[in-house]
């Protein structure tokens, strides 16, 4: 599909939005008779494997599961679902896949670690990948250099509190690595860079989160394509704008991790998405 068919169709959905806003404005539309509304627009930008009628749905749960949803822009809620149902993933529902979070009048998009761990075996480029909670009577040690190793051994009763994450990965192509993160970085980390983390998943399933920000760190060293990438960099966006292709709208909302921009070079040729693959330890 064309760049100008798939504009033509952002422009369509974004025009819609706007006179929809404008009936929220006068209080004369909620945002579920917008969603409602607006399923012949919405179904020029969904996957094939995804009915307007499933996506109605599942907005409308997303919004009835958090009122405050609601509350959000017509435009950001849309382009959120959009978001969720062009990866193949459900948001707000127990699978934990991904998340729909308000913040102020915007609607955030999220990825949830099972999320994370779906794209990554669908890419068709990774062969195992997992994290894992590190309980303080587990026995566990890790070390870095030219001869990595990770030795988790969990304790068999009376874990304790959770102090470690790591999250390991290896490629179909026979790469492989691993990242570790106390919860101290964990948490540091999801203040700095996450504006939902005082709300929503960071509070009700922290260990998920937590395994998810290793995991993406992880993924850094990984050679993996630039598709795969940019759903990745979904996580955490609030857009406005529809279109067939989700992950080329632009994020209004910064939030992303800002080392994402020195740790990732893509190779124009091949597509491979490269990082700091000579400081990263392998599992050998």
């Amino acid at each position: 599909m064309n760049g100008q068919t798939v504009n033509n169709k952002a422009t369509s959905i974004t025009k819609a939005a706007e006179s929809a806003v404008e009936g929220k404005k006068k209080g004369n539309v909620t945002l579920k008779d917008y969603v409602v509304s607006m399923q012949g627009e919405i179904a020029k930008a969904l996957p094939k494997v995804m009915t307007p009628e499933r996506f109605t749905r599942i907005a409308l749960s997303a919004i009835s599961s958090n009122k405050k949803l609601a509350e959000c822009t017509p435009q950001s809620f849309l382009a959120a679902m959009m978001n969720a149902a062009q990866l193949g993933l459900e948001p707000n529902t127990p699978l934990g896949q991904a998340y729909l979070i308000p913040y102020k009048s915007a609607c955030t998009f999220q990825l949830g670690y099972k999320g994370l761990i779906d794209l990554a075996y669908r890419s068709g480029e990774v062969k195992t990948i997992m994290a894992q909670t590190v309980y303080e009577n587990d026995e566990f040690d890790f070390e870095f250099g030219l001869t990595p190793k990770l030795h988790h051994v969990p304790a068999k009763s009376n874990r304790g509190n959770p102090v470690w994450f790591y999250a390991v990965f290896k490629t179909v192509n026979g790469g492989e690595g691993f990242e570790v993160m106390s919860v101290e970085d964990v948490k540091a980390h999801a203040k700095k860079y996450s504006k939902s983390y005082s709300d929503g998943p960071w509070q009700t399933n922290f260990e998920e989160m937590a395994k998810k920000t290793v995991l993406k760190k992880a993924l850094k060293y990984a050679p993996i394509k630039t598709e795969f990438v940019r759903q990745i960099e979904t996580d955490e966006t609030i857009k406005s704008d529809i279109s067939d292709d989700m992950t080329l709208v632009p994020n209004e909302n910064e939030i992303y991790e800002a080392e994402v921009e020195n740790e990732y070079s893509v190779d124009q040729e091949t597509g491979e998405v490269k990082g700091k693959a000579a400081d990263q330890p392998s599992l050998l």
